[in-house]
């Protein structure tokens, strides 16, 4: 394969790829916001660099390429629909209420995902479990002066940091406009932002040196990737609506919370995706959720080519007739690939391979699986869609095979969850379910007890890593 280029937003220009290590890719996207259904805005982001890593993977190796997918556990969305659900009826307490929104966030996401075939990432941290490190990160920033007390709140004082909108490329007035900015009185400038906020009584809270309260929704990128991924790390993702302020901000507090860090070294941001010509928006009433569009009997392959039938920084225009086409599309291909020869040796064709390397060009990889269809070159065409994700729920599986040594891990993980349940220790049987899904296993719990299946081959290492994990915790405890 030659060498990857990638557009790296920090630079603005296109660049060859050289990881900081080459021993270990380390990725890292912005995940979901966990307080309802994804919809294909959502789901952009995910299929896209989920091909990123894909790639990463065959060029470097799969155990060279480590992939972090977080997930926003903490956030006001989250709170007002626990609140909304207290109004409604609901009288546990408010943590109680809201865990149980984000227990079932997640679990809907995951279900998506992979009927979408996005492969889990080797680490997919929640924010709640980060809280020490963020609080860590912040005395820091206080502590060197970048960052001020005000009303309860801590703040990060932008006119420290003299490369603020370097990212992107703008003067923070230029930003401020029109941007997802909190104008409050008890800010030095407009383009502050919070690191730590108070809570009340009836919100999600953590004791802190500032009082109890809650973290910014930037300060947990920057802390779950630094404890993941180093202070350095190669590839930070995500859409083209976060780069201001979210990442942003990231660099700001990341770089000086760690003198001499660069933080992330290439950035790379999916278009934004629109419907039948207009913005997404529930006030338009046009938010299509990838569970709708499963409902009603939509191919998940054919979401996900529709989702990259577009360059991936180029912006999408979702329509009907796009997912037809995208439909017939793969019905043409699965007839070649049914009606030819397909042999395990068989691997993606080099001009289909010279496309995603060329800043994951998806079009120009698409335009060589038509030719590859149309020459019949099933082995090839095959092995190349596979690197796409495509086509791998044609062979899902519901279990491997008994006996195998991803079949006993399994085994023995669902083991010591079914003793957490027992012992009532939820979070400790919530966190083997989340291991398990991470390698592939999505768990149901059933009138018949728990319930297992996989859509694609479980990831014997994340099996095994996990299996280790809770033999070293038990024998901590």
């Amino acid at each position: 394969m030659k060498q990857l280029e990638f557009y790296n937003t920090g630079s603005g220009r296109r660049e060859v790829f050289q990881p900081i290590d080459e021993g270990r890719v380390r990725m890292y996207l912005c995940g979901p916001t966990v307080y309802d259904r994804a919809h294909i805005g959502n789901a952009r982001a995910a299929v896209v660099f989920d091909v990123l890593c894909r790639l990463l993977r065959l060029r470097y190796g799969s155990e060279r390429v480590v992939y972090v997918r977080n997930i926003t556990d903490i956030d006001d969305k989250i709170n007002a629909r626990a609140a909304a659900l207290r109004r409604a009826g609901d009288h546990r307490p408010v943590i109680d209420i809201v865990k149980s929104v984000t227990d079932e966030t997640i679990a809907w996401y995951h279900e998506d995902m992979q009927a979408l075939s996005v492969s889990p990432p080797d680490f997919e941290p929640r924010a709640t479990e980060y809280v020490p490190d963020m609080i860590t990160l912040i005395s820091r920033l206080v502590d060197d002066g970048f960052a001020y007390l005000a009303e309860g709140h801590v703040l990060f004082d932008v006119k420290t940091y003299g490369d603020y909108g370097q990212l992107g490329r703008k003067s923070p007035d230029d930003m401020i406009a029109g941007a997802r900015v909190e104008v409050a009185p008890y800010k030095r400038n407009p383009v502050d932002f919070v690191l730590w906020k108070p809570s009340s009584s009836d919100a999600p809270g953590w004791d802190s040196p500032w009082g109890r309260g809650r973290p910014g929704w930037h300060i947990e990128c920057s802390a779950m990737s630094a404890r993941l991924l180093g202070e350095d790390f190669d590839i930070h993702a995500g859409g083209m609506d976060l780069v201001f302020p979210h990442h942003e901000n990231e660099v700001a507090q990341s770089r000086c919370g760690n003198p001499g860090s660069e933080f992330a070294r290439y950035w790379m941001h999916n278009g934004m995706l629109r419907v039948e010509g207009q913005k997404m928006a529930k006030s338009v009433g046009n938010v299509l959720t990838v569970r709708q569009m499963l409902d009603q009997d939509v191919d998940g392959d054919a979401i996900r080519l529709t989702l990259l039938s577009a360059h991936y920084r180029s912006p999408l225009d979702w329509t009907a007739k796009r997912l037809e086409e995208s439909g017939r599309t793969l019905d043409k291909w699965r007839r070649v690939i049914g009606d030819g020869e397909c042999k395990a040796s068989d691997t993606p064709e080099p001009g289909f391979l010279a496309a995603l390397a060329s800043d994951l060009n998806t079009p120009g990889a698409m335009a060589v699986l038509h030719r590859l269809a149309g020459e019949g070159k099933a082995g090839q065409l095959k092995a190349s869609a596979g690197l796409l994700g495509l086509f791998e729920g044609d062979e899902a599986i519901d279990r491997p095979i008994p006996g195998t040594r991803e079949s006993r891990l399994i085994e023995a993980l669902l083991a010591r969850r079914e003793a957490a349940r027992m012992r009532g220790d939820y979070e400790e049987a919530d966190r083997i379910r989340d291991r398990l899904a991470c390698a592939g296993v999505t768990v149901r719990d059933g009138r018949a007890g728990q319930e297992w299946q996989s859509s694609r081959q479980p990831d014997t290492e994340l099996l095994r890593r996990a299996e280790a994990e809770m033999q070293e915790g038990a024998q901590d405890g």
